[in-house]
């Protein structure tokens, strides 16, 4: 296949384009910057400078391509209304370049999403891919739509392409990235001089790693059934107290526990993302794809989180 991938130098996106060269396809990649255009001729896939604002172009490059693997995203919290609608744009851009390619449901869409979209707030609920998006959440509200936007373009009428959602969980782990909330609490962490968690820390967050989720996006497009919902994760929930004591250790830090203002004041943005509970399934997408992940746990990877949590650190001190 010929494969389009937004995003494709990010920390996902990156393994995403290898998993598709490494099973004999071709890739056109996406990205907003020279390095990255750079970066993508040493990986072996075809670069294309522009950005996901650029629709016209979206809908050009995927009107030549198989499949059209959307992962880009605008990372301007203090505009994420904006941020959501742009995403929203790129996705029917790329939905629409693949139906003027014809051949319906031999072409494939798969867009990203996110399993933190369907939390309830009620700990220990467990979810699956049928949970529905949560839209009394003002995020979840904002991005869930993007997902009904994907799948729509599985409709006869709109072009009965093979379309799917990959939800990636809150924390996707890897070296050399910022692994989500992970990559968060070891920051936080590294800023602070103690590692900390909300309360009990008994909340839990799904978890899976990059490498995992990069071969289900291969899988997705190759065979996955018009309009499925797919979760990324390897882990249904991992304690937050556990992971912030790792990373605790790992850094040398004292561990503690905050509530209120203290917590408030420590983790800033980041105090409501670090108290929600995100437990979740990947049994339907396991059983429907075949997909086994294989690679490292949450735990063992703490290592190399914090490894970069302190490289990226110590360059920001250096400036």
């Amino acid at each position: 296949m010929r494969v389009f991938v937004t995003g494709a130098t990010g920390f996902v996106g990156t393994a995403v384009v290898k998993e598709f060269l490494s099973a004999g396809h071709t890739v056109v990649g996406l990205s907003r910057s020279e390095s990255g255009v750079e970066k993508l001729k040493a990986l072996g896939a075809e670069p294309l400078h522009g950005t996901i604002e650029d629709v016209a172009l979206l809908e050009s490059t995927a009107a030549t391509a198989d499949a059209a693997i959307h992962l880009a995203f605008v990372h301007d919290f203090s505009k994420f209304v904006e941020a959501c609608a742009t995403d929203r744009a790129a996705i029917t851009a790329l939905g629409k370049g693949l139906v003027k390619a014809g051949g319906g449901n031999q072409r494939s869409l798969v867009v990203t999403s996110g399993t933190m979209l369907t939390s309830t707030g009620v700990r220990g609920v467990v979810l699956n891919e049928a949970s529905p998006i949560q839209l009394t959440n003002p995020m979840a509200q904002a991005r869930g739509p993007s997902e009904q936007v994907c799948l729509d373009f599985a409709k006869t009428e709109n072009g009965g392409l093979r379309v799917s959602v990959v939800r990636l969980p809150p924390v996707t782990h890897g070296a050399d990235g910022v692994s989500g909330f992970a990559g968060h609490l070891a920051n936080i962490a590294i800023q602070t001089g103690k590692s900390a968690y909300v309360g009990d820390g008994l909340n839990k967050w799904s978890a899976g790693h990059r490498d995992d989720a990069a071969l289900l996006y291969r899988l997705a497009a190759e065979k996955a059934t018009p309009g499925s919902v797919f979760h990324a994760n390897a882990e249904q929930g991992v304690v937050v107290k556990e992971l912030a004591t790792a990373i605790g250790k790992e850094l040398g830090l004292p561990i503690e526990s905050l509530e209120g203002e203290a917590a408030a004041a420590h983790f800033s943005w980041f105090a409501h993302p670090s108290s929600v509970d995100n437990v979740v399934s990947s049994q339907i997408t396991q059983d429907a794809l075949g997909w086994k992940p294989t690679h490292v746990t949450l735990l063992e990877d703490v290592p190399a989180i914090v490894a970069y949590a302190k490289k990226v650190a110590a360059a920001q001190a250096a400036k």
